[in-house]
C-alpha cells in the first residue's frame, strides 16, 4: 500500500522512497511509516507479509517507482531481504540502475564511501559463508561415501536419511546427483523418498 500522507513533502530530483512491512496482520506499521517520514522519504510502500514469501507486491511496486539517483529506505535490514543472499542480491541490483539504499537503525547508507565499504564487506563475509558451508557439505558427503554400503540399493530411505538428505539439498553448491549417490540410490529413488516427509506421520513408513 502507498502512502499518501508522504506525498507533501514530495520534490523534485532524486526521490527517497520508503519501504515498510510487518509479518503478520496484527503487526503496527505505525512505527516504521514515522521513521520513514521522518528520513525524508516522499513515498512510503508498505505492506504485511513474513520476510521469507517471495511474492511481496509493494516492494515490487517501489522497485518499480525507483529511478537513477533515488534511494531506497527502510527501518531495519531485515524489513527487505528475505536473508543476507537476497538482501545483498537486492541492493547490487539497485545499484546497478544507479539508486542508493538506506538502513536507518544499521545507519548503512550506500550513496556515501563509508556505506558502500560497509556494504562491500557483507557481500564478502556472506560470499566467505556460503564457500566455507559449501566445503563443509562436500567434506560429510565424502567422508559418507568412505564409510561405504553394503549390500544393493535400498528400496526406501529411513526418515533420518531422508532428513540428512534434505539438509544437504538445502546447500546451492550440492548437486541432487551427488546427494543421491551418497546414500546409494537413483535420483528419482532419492525424489520419491522426500515426498514422504510432506506425509503426516501416521502414514509414514519408517
Amino acid at each position: 500500500m502507498l502512502d499518501n500522507d508522504s506525498a507533501a513533502i514530495k520534490k523534485a530530483g532524486p526521490m527517497r522512497v520508503g519501504y515498510a512491512r510487518v509479518s503478520t496482520d496484527d503487526q503496527n506499521l505505525a512505527g516504521q511509516l514515522d521513521e520513514l517520514r521522518a528520513s525524508g522519504c516522499a513515498d512510503i510502500y508498505s505492506e504485511h507479509g513474513s520476510g521469507k514469501k517471495d511474492d511481496r507486491p509493494e516492494l515490487a511496486n517501489a522497485l518499480r517507482t525507483l529511478r537513477t539517483g533515488d534511494t531506497l529506505v527502510v527501518t531495519r535490514l531485515d524489513r527487505l531481504g528475505r536473508n543476507l543472499p537476497h538482501l545483498i542480491a537486492t541492493v547490487n541490483a539497485l545499484a546497478k540502475r544507479g539508486v542508493g539504499f538506506e538502513s536507518l537503525a544499521e545507519r548503512l547508507d550506500t550513496t556515501s564511501a563509508g556505506g558502500e565499504l560497509i556494504f562491500h564487506i557483507f557481500a564478502s563475509m556472506a560470499q566467505f559463508e556460503r564457500r566455507l558451508n559449501s566445503e563443509r557439505t562436500r567434506a560429510g558427503l565424502k567422508a559418507a561415501r568412505a564409510r561405504g554400503r553394503n549390500g544393493g540399493r535400498p528400496p526406501i530411505l529411513s526418515l533420518s536419511q531422508l532428513r540428512q538428505a534434505k539438509r544437504l539439498l538445502d546447500d546451492p553448491e550440492v548437486t541432487a546427483r551427488e546427494v543421491a549417490h551418497t546414500f546409494g540410490v537413483s535420483r528419482s529413488t532419492l525424489y520419491n523418498n522426500l515426498a514422504r516427509l510432506d506425509m503426516p506421520a501416521g502414514e509414514r513408513v519408517t
